[in-house]
């Protein structure tokens, strides 16, 4: 009798702070699965009710999730990442992911993809601008990255800053390579933060869609996925335009995390968000899955005409990783 009274409060112990066996197997960590972001909260939800699976939602952004990865290392806490795709290879360089390859891997292009697993490409958006038309009090939509220097438009552009945000980043290099620049020469790009500069833009740290949505940052530069949210979901007089100069096509990966505590339903997630199910739900959240037939007619009929879409050219994740430090420190000496 004293044994089954010292079990039951023993298991009672347990089942206080959250140890239960049952409910830890029946969990993976994600590191950055923010659930405003990409729509990730209704993916959490659909891999609960379809594979049993708890994943908390994490706020983290890239950069953080990898620093918490390497932090973590020799113990790792996550068993999945979503990274953006500049991330992938540091992420892999540190040794913090471990070689995967999901149900559907083969049928990824080699381009958006680790050739060994260790992430993979599952959406994709376009950077353009995000513009809050009853904002522009008056004026008209820019259609060029050009447009974004002239006077009308003081005080009305705002960007992430590229020291510290990797859509800042990309921004830098997608206007350099519309302009003229090449991946190892930013020249173009850090003339033209310049120029932009005399017209005292916006520049937050974080993500900003709130703020273009209450009009407080008229045009942003920022992905389509973003811009279509707030147009068809949050029904906001905005609008996404892809500069006639060209833009860029930027890829989000997942990938397992190495020795992560949960590393079999951390594979099942995986599993999942390349299944027909989550492709199709990626696209009704207006990003490109990256399996293309699975973006349905009537999420596509939402996007721009092909022939806008046209313009925007797909990044070279490894030439882009490579010119990180450059841009970084070239825009905090020359332009910040």
């Amino acid at each position: 009798m004293l044994r089954l009274i010292a079990f039951a409060a023993v298991l009672a112990s347990m089942l206080a702070v959250g140890a239960d066996p049952a409910a830890a197997q029946s969990r993976a960590i994600c590191y950055n699965c923010p659930p405003q972001w990409a729509d990730w909260g209704s993916q959490l939800k659909a891999i609960q009710s379809t594979l049993g699976i708890e994943v908390p939602a994490d706020n983290k952004n890239s950069g953080q999730a990898l620093a918490a990865l390497i932090a973590e290392k020799a113990n790792p806490v996550a068993d999945v990442t979503y990274l953006g795709g500049i991330t992938a290879d540091p992420a892999k360089d540190a040794g913090v992911l471990a070689p995967y390859k999901p149900k559907g891997w083969e049928k990824i292009p080699a381009d958006l993809k680790d050739p060994e697993g260790h992430w993979f490409t599952i959406h994709s958006g376009t950077l353009g601008l995000f513009i809050n038309k009853t904002a522009l009090s008056g004026k008209p939509v820019p259609q060029s990255w050009a447009d974004l220097l002239k006077p009308e438009y003081k005080g009305l552009v705002g960007y992430l800053d590229p020291t510290s945000a990797a859509v800042g980043q990309l921004g830098v290099m997608a206007i350099n390579l519309a302009l003229g620049g090449s991946y190892d020469n930013i020249d173009t790009a850090v003339k033209f933060f310049k120029e932009l500069s005399k017209n005292q833009p916006i520049v937050p740290k974080q993500t900003s869609y709130a703020r273009v949505i209450s009009g407080e940052i008229p045009i942003l530069l920022d992905y389509d996925f973003n811009a279509y949210r707030g147009q068809y979901t949050d029904k906001a007089p905005v609008e996404f335009v892809i500069p006639k100069e060209g833009s860029v096509v930027f890829p989000y990966v997942m990938a397992l995390v190495a020795k992560g505590p949960n590393a079999e339903n951390g594979k099942k997630v995986l599993d999942f968000v390349l299944s027909d199910a989550s492709q199709t739900m990626w696209g009704n959240a207006y990003l490109r899955p990256v399996f293309a037939d699975k973006l349905s007619a009537e999420a596509k009929a939402k996007f721009l005409p092909d022939a806008d879409y046209a313009r925007a050219k797909p990044i070279d994740l490894k030439k882009l990783a490579a010119a990180q430090k450059m841009i970084i420190e070239r825009y905090k000496n020359e332009v910040q």
